[in-house]
């Protein structure tokens, strides 16, 4: 009588995990291995044997746009302040010039009232002479002197007032006998005269008065016709 148990002496099989499915054995059989989290491959990553490559990231898109439009905006900030120093220092030199005009504008004002004054006060200084002399001739006219005298005082003061002008470079010119002028010469009347050219000064009603070349007061005259 056989013994059941040797009947399977020769080995019978081990137990097994439950039996998988037909389609999740082919999923393991032919799927691929999980892909790990991706990373940059290094020679410690890579498969011994395999060619070495390193991945580098590449420019961010649109980075490099980014730099160049920056550093136009800071080029045109720098070129903005520039400008803006520039016209600070127009300004600035306006201003002075504007300051320096109006001081000198000031100053030429201030030096001309002052040469007019020194003018007028050299004048009333060689005037006063003649002032005095015909003063006493008038005093001596009323004290009963005779016409002589006083004619004579009257002349005195005449010659004093004429140097005196003179002595300030104004002249006195009585232009009879020489041809008529209308820059230096008023014709208050033109008649025929025996012995005189045509256009001839034959008689002065006023002397004329010239300061140099300027003349202050035409001579007023007759004329010849």
């Amino acid at each position: 009588m056989n013994d059941p148990t040797r009947r399977y002496s020769g080995g019978a099989p081990t137990p097994s995990a439950p039996h998988a499915s037909a389609s999740e054995e082919r999923n393991q059989e032919g799927a691929p291995a999980p892909e790990a989290p991706h990373a940059s491959a290094s020679s410690a990553d890579a498969p011994s044997g395999a060619p070495h490559s390193s991945v580098e990231p590449g420019p961010q898109p649109g980075s490099e746009p980014d730099e160049n439009h920056e550093a136009k905006l800071e080029h045109d900030l720098e070129e903005l302040a520039a400008k803006a120093q520039k016209a600070d220092e127009y300004l600035e030199l306006a201003q002075r010039t504007k300051a320096d005009f109006e001081n000198y504008r000031k100053r030429a004002a201030r030096e001309a009232a002052m040469a007019q004054q020194r003018g007028v006060a050299k004048l009333v200084s060689e005037l006063l002479p003649a002032v005095d002399s015909l003063q006493h001739a008038l005093a001596a006219a009323e004290a009963g002197g005779n016409g002589d005298d006083l004619v004579s005082g009257i002349k005195l003061v005449q010659a004093e007032l004429v140097a005196a002008l003179n002595r300030v470079g104004v002249e006195l010119f009585s232009p009879e006998g020489e041809p008529f002028d209308p820059e230096h010469h008023e014709a208050v009347a033109q008649q025929p005269f025996d012995g005189a050219q045509p256009g001839t000064v034959v008689e002065v009603y006023q002397r004329g008065c010239r300061l140099g070349d300027t003349v202050i007061r035409p001579a007023r005259v007759v004329v010849a016709g």
